[in-house]
């Protein structure tokens, strides 16, 4: 499977590359009459993504896989990107300005919807690589209250500002009447208006699935024992990174529309705010890699030194 998406990581590269004119001949007339909606800026910035990001994971996960070695956290990373980019990119195609020129080509990217299904059941399947922890050092850990963890209390801050973010943003693309969401989606971040419908699906899903996440990992990140968290922060982690990328690029580059491009005067503000979105799952991911003890499950020691401490 992984060598099959490779060979397709690389025609997306390519395509991307003819798209922004540095190379030409290769797959002009394939996109132009199969698969128009590719020549919009988010159709290459995903190309790209896939391109570069995607096979370099396929390349890990191939090399791990050929040495014995365990791919479990390459594989749940990419299974979180592939599948938003994917949703999104399916999801506007329907909505959108190109749902009028949808051809048979469209189908063919039915199986990057299922094949990711199976690749996920296969890793979540997986066993996990259980750190060399004590059950003395678990309870340690998963005994020490929110303000004794200045790290964790910074991620609650974090996840507690995205979310808004989240919620701001998703209000904006439904047309929510306040001054706030007006001002923003026309000073902003016009691109959110582009008829390509591309942004405002990636804003509902972030509305209505990463939002409920957030509130999810703040509830992990306060009670120990949330041995789904450290996964599926992978997931999301991944998932995010993608559409972060892909949502950034498209918003200012020279495929999408003057009108719906982003302001020269509030690009310092976008970028910040934007990349501080995506930086907040990584880091989630990573401390839970770093330090799962908090959110292993809960062993008989920890359980005996909880009722000490109460």
């Amino acid at each position: 499977v992984f060598v099959v998406f490779s060979f397709t990581s690389v025609v997306d590269l390519i395509i991307s590359l003819e798209e922004d004119g540095y190379i030409s001949g290769f797959v002009e007339v394939y996109v132009r009459e199969g698969e128009p909606y590719l020549r919009t800026a988010h159709g290459i910035m995903i190309c790209y993504w896939d391109g570069i990001i995607h096979y370099g994971l396929y390349l890990a996960m191939i090399a791990a896989i050929g040495q014995r070695k365990s791919y479990r956290n390459l594989g749940l990373f990419w299974l979180g990107s592939l599948m938003m980019s994917i949703v999104v990119f399916l999801l506007g195609n329907l909505i959108g300005k190109y749902s009028s020129d949808l051809s048979p080509a469209f189908l063919l990217n039915l199986p990057y919807v299922l094949i990711p299904i199976w690749a996920g059941v296969r890793l979540f399947q997986q066993p996990k690589a259980l750190p060399c922890l004590s059950p003395e050092k678990v309870a340690e850990e998963q005994c020490k209250r929110l303000y004794q963890r200045p790290q964790d209390m910074g991620l609650v801050l974090v996840l507690l500002l995205t979310a808004a973010f989240t919620f701001f943003r998703g209000m904006v693309v439904l047309d929510c009447p306040a001054d706030s969401c007006f001002e923003y989606i026309y000073q902003h971040e016009p691109y959110l208006r582009d008829p390509v419908a591309y942004p405002k699906v990636q804003m509902l899903i972030y509305m209505f699935y990463v939002l409920p996440f957030f509130c999810l990992c703040i509830y992990g990140l306060v009670l120990p024992g949330c041995s789904w968290l450290p996964d599926w922060s992978l997931v999301f982690a991944g998932a995010i990174a993608q559409a972060q990328f892909s949502h950034l690029g498209s918003s200012l580059h020279a495929r999408t529309p003057f009108p719906y491009q982003t302001p020269e005067d509030v690009w310092w503000s976008f970028l910040l705010t934007n990349v501080l979105y995506a930086l907040g799952p990584q880091l989630l991911a990573y401390r839970c890699l770093r330090c799962p003890a908090f959110f292993l499950p809960a062993t008989p020691a920890s359980l005996h030194v909880g009722k000490k401490h109460q």
